[in-house]
C-alpha cells in the first residue's frame, strides 16, 4: 500500500518523547508487553487501534502492535518504529499482516523477548552519541592512576558534562574511600554482580554514589574481588548510553571482566613514572592491553629521573605521549578530591586533556 513515511525522530520538547505505544486487544498480550515496558523503565500508551490525536502515531518513537490488531491498522501513515509481535510461531501469515502495516519487524514472545525489552529501553533513555569513555590504567603499582582517573572525572563534572567515574580495580582500595565518600549511600559493584543482559542507564544513575557532582560505582568493604563478565558488559553499556564521560580505573591484570571494559573504553591513558623499572614494567602492560585498547595513550609522571624525560618514555613504549601528569598538595584532604582544586596543576592537565578529546570525538 502506498503511504506516507513519517520519521522516527521526534522534538526534544515534545511531552511523549521515549514513550513506546501499544496497540492490542488481546489481554493475555498486553499484560506481556507491560511487563517488559516496565522491565526497560517504560511507561507506554496503549489503544485498540490508530490512536486519535493530530500526530500521536506518528509521534510515537516505537508501535508496537499485537497481531490481533495488525488489520485494524491498514491504511494507517506509513513509518518507522512498527514491531509487529506475536506468539504463534507456526503462523506464516503473520508475514503478509506486516507487510500490510509497514512493520519493521517481526517478534514472537516470548524468544523475542530481550530484543524487546533493549529497543524498548533505547527509545525510553533517548539513545544518542554514547559517553566518552576513558580508561587508566598504572604502568606499575603506585604509578599514581587512581589519582588521575578520580581527577579526570572531577574535572569532567565540574565542566558541567554528565560523569560517571567506574572503580574496576577491586583490589585498589576504592575510589569513593579515595574521594572522601566510603560512607555515602548507593550501590557498589557487589549490588551488580548478578546482572545479566539489559541494565537500565537511568535507574543505575540513580542507585550509585553522588560525589563532588558525579556518581561513583566503586567496591564495598566485603570479600568480593571479581564480578561476572556479563555484569561487567552490562552496567558500563548502561553507563555509556546516558552520554557524556565515562571514567575507568582499570588494574593491571587482565581478566575476562577486565577484557569487556576494554572493549568499550575508547582512549586508555598508561601512567608512567619516569623510572627505567616503571617504563620495563609498562611496557609489558602496553603489549597486553595494547592488544584490546584501540587508541593507547602514555601519561607520565614526575620527578624525572636524570637522563629521562617524558618524550624519552613515549618513545621507549611506542606510544603517544599525553603529557606530564602534575602532583599536587593536599590530596589526602577529603575536601578537596584529586583535580579539586579548580585552578591547580592538575585540573589544569586534566581541563587541557578533555578538550583535546572533544575535539577529536566531534570531529569523528
Amino acid at each position: 500500500m502506498a503511504g506516507a513515511t513519517t520519521d522516527e525522530r521526534r522534538s526534544a520538547g515534545d511531552g511523549r518523547q521515549g514513550r513506546p505505544l501499544i496497540v492490542t486487544e488481546d489481554v493475555d498480550l498486553l499484560d506481556d508487553l507491560l511487563r517488559l515496558c516496565a522491565a526497560a523503565g517504560a511507561r507506554p500508551e496503549v489503544h485498540h487501534g490508530v490512536p486519535e490525536g493530530r500526530g500521536r502515531w506518528e509521534a510515537a518513537p516505537l508501535v508496537l502492535v499485537g497481531d490481533d490488531a495488525a488489520r485494524r491498522l491498514r491504511g494507517a501513515v506509513r513509518r518507522r518504529g512498527v514491531v509487529l509481535i506475536g506468539k504463534d510461531q507456526d503462523d506464516s501469515g503473520v508475514w503478509q499482516r506486516a507487510v500490510q502495516i509497514g512493520a519493521d519487524h517481526v517478534l514472537m514472545l516470548p524468544d523475542g523477548e530481550q530484543w524487546l525489552v533493549d529497543r524498548i529501553a533505547d527509545v525510553a533513555e533517548g539513545v544518542g552519541r554514547p559517553a566518552l569513555t576513558v580508561g587508566v590504567i598504572g604502568g606499575r603499582g603506585g604509578a599514581g592512576a587512581s589519582t588521575l582517573a578520580c581527577a579526570l572525572a572531577v574535572t569532567s563534572a565540574r565542566q558541567g558534562r554528565r560523569t560517571l567515574l567506574v572503580d574496576a580495580d577491586p583490589l585498589g582500595g576504592g575510589l569513593d574511600v579515595l574521594l572522601g565518600g566510603e560512607n555515602t549511600e548507593g550501590l557498589r559493584w557487589p549490588a551488580f554482580a548478578a546482572s545479566r543482559g539489559r541494565v537500565g542507564g537511568g535507574a543505575l544513575e540513580e542507585s550509585l554514589p553522588e560525589l563532588h557532582s558525579l556518581r561513583v560505582l566503586s567496591w564495598d568493604r566485603g570479600d568480593a574481588v571479581a564480578i561476572p563478565p556479563q555484569a561487567v558488559r552490562a552496567v558500563l553499556a548502561a553507563g555509556r548510553r546516558r552520554g557524556g564521560a565515562v571514567v575507568v580505573d582499570l588494574p593491571r591484570r587482565m581478566d575476562e571482566g577486565v577484557a569487556e571494559a576494554l572493549a568499550q573504553i575508547d582512549i586508555g591513558l598508561l601512567v608512567v613514572p619516569t623510572e627505567l623499572r616503571a617504563v620495563a614494567a609498562a611496557s609489558r602492560v602496553a603489549s597486553a592491553f595494547g592488544m584490546v585498547l584501540r587508541d593507547l595513550r602514555v601519561a607520565v609522571r614526575g620527578p624525572y629521573a636524570p637522563g629521562l624525560d617524558d618524550q624519552d618514555i613515549a618513545r621507549l613504549l611506542g606510544l603517544p605521549l599525553v603529557g606530564e601528569v602534575p602532583t599536587e598538595p593536599d590530596l589526602h584532604d577529603a575536601a578537596k578530591p584529586p583535580g579539586g582544586i579548580a585552578r591547580g596543576p592538575l585540573a589544569r592537565f586534566c581541563e587541557g586533556f578533555w578538550e583535546r578529546v572533544a575535539v577529536g570525538s566531534e570531529a569523528a
